[in-house]
């Protein structure tokens, strides 16, 4: 639903929270940031159920040109289709992350200017696993040279029955309808986050990142605190929607409710419940 950005001079996420995230336990980044650790999608909920057995798949490179990471879990291993649908986007990002790195390494050359060596990582975890469907989440990273790396969230529901993978939204019957379910409490659960990070109340949509996002500009994460059907929604805000790059990622997550259940489709109702 959100694609990465790939600009030279254009960043937004502060190299500070990246360092917080690597070297700080999820206890110290929650209580730093007040994002919640998505394998919980949720403060106070039971951790989610554990992912199949199997290694996790991971392949690293890098050089003075560019720092290449991309990982998946084992339970996406387990599935050659969806594998190979993985292993297709990996292919495909490095090959386009070496192009652009090899430009913006002679682009430098030629004015006389340092270059910096771009990165891109991208690490798939199982946000759950129910009897019909895998969902995963991503957290996305890039460094194109500027003064900040950008940081980012995507997502993927893998419909085991029909050997497909769908966008989470793929399962509601509209965007809108969804919308229309969760706006209320989502904004007020966003502004109450907002607030305690910015040490002030938000002020009603009139300064700026004061507004409410639209789904649209949100990555959104199927979950279950059961492992059998979804029964509760992640909402992730990457950096530069709901706040400042220095702000980071807001993630607010609520249940399913009877009218969410509403907007399920209902070839996929039975894959819900109400929590």
């Amino acid at each position: 639903m959100l694609e990465k950005i790939r600009m030279r001079s254009v960043v937004f996420i502060a190299l500070p929270a990246l360092a917080l995230v690597a070297c700080s336990s999820p206890e110290d980044v929650a209580e730093a940031t007040g994002v919640e650790d998505k394998a919980t999608l949720a403060a106070g909920t039971p951790p989610q159920p554990p992912a199949p057995a199997g290694d996790t798949v991971s392949v690293k490179d890098e050089n003075d040109l560019y720092s290449f990471d991309f990982s998946y879990p084992g339970a996406v291993a387990e599935i050659p289709a969806l594998k190979s649908q993985f292993e297709k986007k990996r292919d495909a990002s490095k090959a386009a992350l070496v192009k652009e790195a090899r430009e913006a390494q002679t682009d430098a050359k030629e004015m006389g200017f340092p270059y910096n060596a771009y990165a891109e990582g991208t690490q798939w975890k199982v946000v759950t696993d129910t009897p019909r469907f895998l969902s995963l989440s991503a957290d996305i990273y890039s460094y194109t040279g500027g003064a900040h790396p950008n940081s980012t969230s995507d997502s993927l529901v893998w419909d085991k029955n029909a050997a497909r993978s769908l966008k989470s939204i793929d399962l509601f019957t509209s965007g809108e309808a969804l919308r229309r379910s969760l706006s209320a409490d989502y904004c007020e659960q966003l502004d109450q986050l907002r607030a305690k990070r910015r040490g002030a109340p938000v002020d009603g949509g009139d300064g700026l990142f004061s507004e409410c996002p639209n789904l649209d500009e949100l990555v959104i994460l199927l979950g279950s605190s059961t492992g059998e059907q979804f029964n509760r929604i992640g909402l992730i805000a990457p950096p530069y929607v709901a706040g400042s790059y220095a702000e980071g990622a807001y993630e607010v997550t609520l249940p399913v409710t009877a009218a969410v259940l509403e907007t399920v489709k209902p070839a996929y109702r039975d894959a819900f419940s109400v929590k």
